[in-house]
């Protein structure tokens, strides 16, 4: 909606200015609290540009309301003059005795009340001041499905009108070093982000009997989850069977680019491997299991020291809140990174070799769904809480974590999703949510399930129940030692597959579909960890409920 009106620039235009906006905002059913800030601040702001406008001119008013927000716009031709030092109008309603004082503090409310919502400035003689009176609870969704959405339609519009060579050119030089940069962001912060709130939650526990018994209760829970996983993989495809022999005539990649030896098998090598050989290496090589076993040994022996236990907490604290800081200010770009992730996509792979295994991705895809109803489950079932208003406020982030496509890089998302709008505390999402990274893969099981069956099938693979056990011994493995980063599941499957008897070359059919199938896994290991956080809170009575049933988003 979009209002605009003129009033007369003289201070008998305020009252009807501010009737005017009062009307429009009843109409949209503003708060009462937003109501009358708006109004102070628009008088206040009125006044102003009447002090230094011209003689004879005329102030208009323009409203904006668009997906929830309501936006305010001032203009009037004058002198440029500072919006913080001249919005006096309250003065005058003020005895001389205390009018500086009292006027100061007056001032300092109304202008601190909103304080990023007000813009002002100066062009071609006219002042405008812009105020945002309402922001919408759901505007960074509705940023992030905008860039989504844009990107797609571009991306097939240059996928078929512009020549491959501009494609390429754009998708290097633009598309893929933006969202190359938004990645190493967010890998920059996950080993301090990992380490200090892990650290930071075990220093809280004064009895390390607690601790134990949780740590316990969480791994339980996702070692449970990625089995329930596995059999969900395993049933959708026998129910769907997807899988065709005439995939394997249209290779088109050399199985060159795969790197088998990027994730070890070996369940006693991943064991031993847990125990970094010194401290930097974890934070070098953002080993998730090597830094979630240093954290934990360094905030127990925090705890048991006496005499300098109290300064290493705080200190653990202040790191924390710093880097969680830090990737707040990170996560406001995620729209950006969103839309070069989507369009670099459409183009590399284009939308013909998405469908060639349509198939395969539908039955995944149903697997997802029937996983996220699990976790729905669990959580009234174990959890004894409703999840609707779990689904309602994870909803925005899980299309977060799809476009990202890393479960390390969601990890700060999860934890400030957890904290502040799922009331969970602090000690459980601290140690849940990193673990969770780490070895709750239920996306990633289902993944390597229904697409190891699927080419097998295609290949004319028998798999019988030796071959089947095996399957499912290695996905579970692969996936506590598979790295949460983008391209990892296709790794993962191409040692699987070579387990099993299936040429790595079959990896070719699904590369280009991998970076979908990658957001979508993803999301479903996101939900995992957060849906496990949310009943060891409950549990744990760690969660605060008032929290956890409000509407706020």
């Amino acid at each position: 909606m979009f209002v605009t009106k003129k009033f007369p620039l003289n201070h008998s235009g305020i009252k009807d200015i501010t009737e005017f906006v009062c009307s429009i905002l009843d109409k949209q059913k503003i708060s009462k609290k937003d109501k009358t800030k708006a109004i102070l601040i628009i008088d206040e702001a009125t006044d102003s540009l009447i002090r230094h406008g011209d003689n004879n001119t005329e102030i208009t008013v323009n409203l904006k309301s668009f997906l929830g927000s309501t936006h305010i716009e001032l203009l009037a031709y004058g002198e440029e003059y500072s919006l913080a030092n001249n919005m006096s109008s309250s003065s005058m309603y003020l005895d001389d005795e205390y009018n500086d004082d009292v006027y100061d503090d007056i001032q300092n409310i109304i202008l601190n009340s909103l304080p990023y919502n007000i813009k002002y400035k100066h062009k071609h003689g006219k002042n405008s001041i812009y105020m945002t009176i309402v922001k919408s609870k759901h505007s960074f969704l509705y940023q992030t499905l905008g860039a989504m959405a844009l990107a797609l339609l571009l991306g097939i519009i240059f996928t078929n009108m512009i020549p491959m060579e501009i494609n390429t050119a754009l998708n290097d030089y633009i598309l893929d070093p933006i969202k190359t940069m938004y990645m190493n962001a967010l890998k920059m912060i996950v080993a301090p982000v990992v380490f200090l709130s892990i650290t930071s939650c075990i220093v809280q526990f004064s009895d390390l009997t607690s601790l134990g018994r949780i740590g316990g209760k969480i791994i339980g829970f996702y070692l449970f989850t990625t089995v329930l996983s596995i059999i969900v993989g395993i049933g959708v495809f026998f129910l769907i069977q997807p899988g065709d022999a005439s995939l394997t005539t249209n290779i088109m990649e050399t199985s060159s680019a795969i790197a088998p030896t990027a994730v070890n098998v070996s369940l006693k090598d991943t064991i031993i491997n847990i125990v970094p050989t010194n401290i930097i290496e974890p934070f070098y090589k953002n080993n998730m299991l090597q830094l979630i076993f240093f954290a934990t040994l360094l905030g127990i022996s925090t705890s048991l020291i006496k005499n300098y236990s109290n300064m290493f907490k705080n200190i653990f604290q202040a790191l924390n809140e710093l880097f969680l800081q830090v990737t707040s200010i990170i996560i406001k770009f995620i729209p950006i990174a969103v839309f070069c992730s989507i369009m670099s996509m459409v183009i590399t792979t284009g939308i013909r070799t998405l469908l060639s295994v349509l198939m395969m991705f539908v039955t995944v895809t149903i697997g997802y769904i029937i996983m996220t109803i699990i976790y729905y489950l669990l959580i009234l079932l174990l959890g004894r809480i409703s999840p609707i208003p779990f689904a309602k406020k994870y909803a925005p982030t899980m299309l977060q974590v799809f476009s990202l496509s890393s479960s390390n890089a969601s990890i700060p998302i999860n934890m400030e999703v957890c904290d502040k709008l799922l009331g969970i505390k602090r000690k459980i999402y601290s140690l849940a949510i990193p673990m969770g990274a780490t070895i709750n893969m239920s996306g990633t099981c289902i993944h390597l399930s229904v697409f190891a069956l699927a080419l097998a099938k295609s290949y004319g693979v028998q798999i019988n129940s030796s071959i089947m056990i095996s399957i499912i011994i290695s996905i579970i493995i692969l996936s506590m030692g598979a790295p949460g980063i983008p391209g990892s599941g296709l790794i993962c499957l191409s040692i699987l597959i070579t387990q099993i008897g299936v040429p790595i070359g079959a990896i070719s059919i699904i590369m280009g579909i991998d970076p979908l199938c990658s957001m979508f896994r993803t999301m479903i290991n996101c939900l995992g960890d957060v849906a496990v956080s949310t009943i060891i809170a409950k549990n744990e009575n760690e969660i605060d409920m008032n929290i956890y049933k409000s509407n706020s988003l």
